[in-house]
Protein backbone atom coordinates (compact mmCIF):
# COMPACT_ATOMS: atom_id res chain seq x y z
CA UNK A 1 0.00 0.00 0.00
CA UNK A 2 1.51 3.30 -0.98
CA UNK A 3 0.54 6.61 1.27
CA UNK A 4 -0.87 9.65 -0.51
CA UNK A 5 1.54 12.08 -1.45
CA UNK A 6 -0.14 14.62 0.54
CA UNK A 7 -0.33 13.09 3.93
CA UNK A 8 3.05 13.54 6.13
CA UNK A 9 3.82 10.08 6.60
CA UNK A 10 6.88 6.90 7.07
CA UNK A 11 7.23 3.40 6.19
CA UNK A 12 9.23 0.60 7.34
CA UNK A 13 9.14 -2.71 5.44
CA UNK A 14 11.04 -6.14 6.11
CA UNK A 15 10.72 -8.88 3.61
CA UNK A 16 11.68 -12.60 4.36
CA UNK A 17 11.80 -12.26 8.01
CA UNK A 18 12.33 -15.49 9.80
CA UNK A 19 9.59 -15.18 12.51
CA UNK A 20 6.73 -16.68 12.45
CA UNK A 21 3.82 -15.85 10.19
CA UNK A 22 1.29 -16.22 12.63
CA UNK A 23 2.68 -14.96 15.32
CA UNK A 24 3.96 -11.67 13.59
CA UNK A 25 -0.08 -11.07 11.93
CA UNK A 26 -1.57 -11.03 15.01
CA UNK A 27 1.16 -8.29 16.89
CA UNK A 28 0.37 -6.21 13.77
CA UNK A 29 -3.03 -6.29 13.88
CA UNK A 30 -2.94 -5.80 17.32
CA UNK A 31 -0.99 -2.33 16.98
CA UNK A 32 -3.11 -1.48 14.07
CA UNK A 33 -4.30 2.22 14.93
CA UNK A 34 -2.15 2.31 18.05
CA UNK A 35 -0.52 5.65 19.04
CA UNK A 36 2.91 4.52 17.95
CA UNK A 37 4.70 5.26 21.48
CA UNK A 38 1.41 3.16 23.08
CA UNK A 39 2.63 0.47 20.72
CA UNK A 40 6.27 0.40 21.81
CA UNK A 41 5.34 0.59 25.59
CA UNK A 42 2.50 -3.02 24.42
CA UNK A 43 5.25 -4.53 22.59
CA UNK A 44 7.57 -3.76 26.14
CA UNK A 45 5.40 -5.18 28.11
CA UNK A 46 5.24 -8.30 25.81
CA UNK A 47 9.10 -8.72 26.17
CA UNK A 48 9.00 -8.46 29.60
CA UNK A 49 5.51 -10.97 29.79
CA UNK A 50 3.69 -8.27 31.40
CA UNK A 51 1.43 -8.20 28.47
CA UNK A 52 -0.33 -10.42 26.40
CA UNK A 53 -0.45 -10.47 22.67
CA UNK A 54 -4.64 -11.81 22.12
CA UNK A 55 -4.57 -14.49 19.16
CA UNK A 56 -7.52 -13.96 17.26
CA UNK A 57 -7.43 -15.98 13.83
CA UNK A 58 -4.86 -18.20 14.93
CA UNK A 59 -5.82 -20.02 18.01
CA UNK A 60 -5.83 -23.57 17.31
CA UNK A 61 -4.33 -25.29 20.22
CA UNK A 62 -3.36 -21.33 21.68
CA UNK A 63 -3.97 -21.64 25.63
CA UNK A 64 -6.58 -18.99 27.99
CA UNK A 65 -5.02 -16.73 29.38
CA UNK A 66 -6.29 -14.16 31.80
CA UNK A 67 -4.30 -11.02 30.41
CA UNK A 68 -5.68 -11.34 26.73
CA UNK A 69 -8.90 -9.98 28.71
CA UNK A 70 -7.31 -6.68 29.21
CA UNK A 71 -7.33 -6.34 25.67
CA UNK A 72 -10.99 -4.95 23.81
CA UNK A 73 -10.68 -8.52 21.32
CA UNK A 74 -12.82 -11.00 21.00
CA UNK A 75 -12.02 -14.02 23.09
CA UNK A 76 -9.26 -14.41 26.15
CA UNK A 77 -6.41 -16.68 24.46
CA UNK A 78 -2.80 -14.79 23.69
CA UNK A 79 0.99 -15.81 23.89
CA UNK A 80 3.81 -14.12 24.79
CA UNK A 81 5.63 -14.73 20.70
CA UNK A 82 9.02 -12.82 22.35
CA UNK A 83 11.12 -13.37 18.88
CA UNK A 84 7.85 -11.69 16.57
CA UNK A 85 7.75 -9.08 19.08
CA UNK A 86 11.23 -8.00 19.31
CA UNK A 87 10.88 -7.96 15.34
CA UNK A 88 8.53 -5.94 14.85
CA UNK A 89 9.35 -3.63 17.05
CA UNK A 90 12.65 -2.54 15.58
CA UNK A 91 10.68 -2.35 12.09
CA UNK A 92 8.51 -0.18 14.06
CA UNK A 93 10.95 2.26 15.51
CA UNK A 94 12.88 1.82 12.29
CA UNK A 95 9.61 3.71 10.84
CA UNK A 96 9.87 5.93 13.77
CA UNK A 97 13.23 7.22 12.65
CA UNK A 98 12.55 7.71 9.38
CA UNK A 99 9.69 9.54 10.36
CA UNK A 100 12.14 12.01 12.11
CA UNK A 101 14.33 11.89 9.61
CA UNK A 102 11.48 13.90 7.21
CA UNK A 103 10.76 15.84 10.19
CA UNK A 104 7.09 14.36 11.34
CA UNK A 105 6.14 14.65 15.29
CA UNK A 106 6.36 11.69 16.90
CA UNK A 107 4.31 12.66 19.57
CA UNK A 108 1.28 12.65 17.30
CA UNK A 109 2.34 9.93 15.06
CA UNK A 110 0.01 6.65 14.48
CA UNK A 111 -0.05 2.99 12.63
CA UNK A 112 -2.16 3.73 9.93
CA UNK A 113 -0.87 0.74 8.09
CA UNK A 114 0.42 -2.92 9.75
CA UNK A 115 0.17 -5.83 7.41
CA UNK A 116 1.61 -9.20 7.68
CA UNK A 117 2.13 -11.40 4.57
CA UNK A 118 3.18 -15.14 4.17
CA UNK A 119 6.72 -15.48 2.66
CA UNK A 120 8.01 -18.53 1.08
CA UNK A 121 8.60 -21.38 3.06
CA UNK A 122 12.60 -22.29 4.31
CA UNK A 123 12.83 -25.83 3.35
CA UNK A 124 14.67 -27.78 5.45
CA UNK A 125 14.26 -31.55 5.68
CA UNK A 126 13.74 -34.31 9.15
CA UNK A 127 14.55 -37.96 9.36
CA UNK A 128 11.85 -40.00 10.18
CA UNK A 129 11.14 -43.81 10.78
CA UNK A 130 11.56 -46.81 8.86
CA UNK A 131 13.83 -44.56 6.37
CA UNK A 132 11.74 -41.77 5.55
CA UNK A 133 12.27 -38.27 4.92
CA UNK A 134 10.34 -35.54 6.50
CA UNK A 135 9.45 -32.08 5.24
CA UNK A 136 10.70 -29.49 8.08
CA UNK A 137 9.90 -26.00 6.94
CA UNK A 138 9.69 -22.48 8.43
CA UNK A 139 6.99 -19.76 7.76
CA UNK A 140 9.02 -16.44 7.48
CA UNK A 141 7.10 -13.54 6.73
CA UNK A 142 6.55 -9.90 5.14
CA UNK A 143 5.77 -7.07 7.48
CA UNK A 144 5.16 -3.25 6.57
CA UNK A 145 4.07 0.01 8.31
CA UNK A 146 3.30 3.05 7.79
CA UNK A 147 3.32 5.82 10.10
CA UNK A 148 1.13 9.09 9.83
CA UNK A 149 0.34 12.20 11.70
CA UNK A 150 -3.22 12.51 13.43
CA UNK A 151 -4.57 15.79 12.60
CA UNK A 152 -6.73 17.47 15.16
CA UNK A 153 -10.42 17.05 15.33
CA UNK A 154 -12.96 19.99 14.04
CA UNK A 155 -14.71 21.48 16.49
CA UNK A 156 -18.57 21.31 15.86
CA UNK A 157 -19.97 25.06 14.49
CA UNK A 158 -22.10 27.09 16.14
CA UNK A 159 -25.90 27.18 15.30
CA UNK A 160 -26.64 29.87 12.57
CA UNK A 161 -29.64 31.97 13.37
CA UNK A 162 -31.71 33.57 10.31
CA UNK A 163 -32.06 36.93 9.62
CA UNK A 164 -35.46 37.50 11.65
CA UNK A 165 -33.78 35.82 14.74
CA UNK A 166 -35.12 32.39 14.43
CA UNK A 167 -32.71 29.35 14.28
CA UNK A 168 -32.16 27.01 11.06
CA UNK A 169 -34.38 24.18 10.96
CA UNK A 170 -33.16 20.73 11.77
CA UNK A 171 -32.29 18.23 8.84
CA UNK A 172 -35.03 16.07 7.73
CA UNK A 173 -34.59 12.50 7.14
CA UNK A 174 -35.14 10.72 3.52
CA UNK A 175 -37.30 8.94 5.49
CA UNK A 176 -39.35 11.99 6.76
CA UNK A 177 -39.29 13.62 3.18
CA UNK A 178 -40.86 10.44 1.82
CA UNK A 179 -44.06 10.77 4.48
CA UNK A 180 -44.32 14.06 3.57
CA UNK A 181 -44.51 13.27 0.01
CA UNK A 182 -47.31 11.02 0.38
CA UNK A 183 -50.82 11.93 -0.39
CA UNK A 184 -53.46 9.74 0.68
CA UNK A 185 -56.10 8.74 -1.65
CA UNK A 186 -59.10 7.09 -0.23
CA UNK A 187 -60.38 6.50 3.05
CA UNK A 188 -62.24 2.89 3.12
CA UNK A 189 -65.81 2.99 4.07
CA UNK A 190 -67.82 6.25 5.44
Amino acid sequence: MEPDAAVRSSKSRGSHLRVHFKHCREITNHIKGMQVDKAIKFMDNVLAFKAVVPFVRFTGGCGRKGQAKQNNTPGDKGRWPVKATAVVKDLLSNAISNAETKGLDTEILYVKHAQCNRAPAGRRRTYRAHGRIGKYASQPAHIEFILVERKEGVQKGEDEEMADGAKTQRKISRKEMAKSRFVKIGGGTD
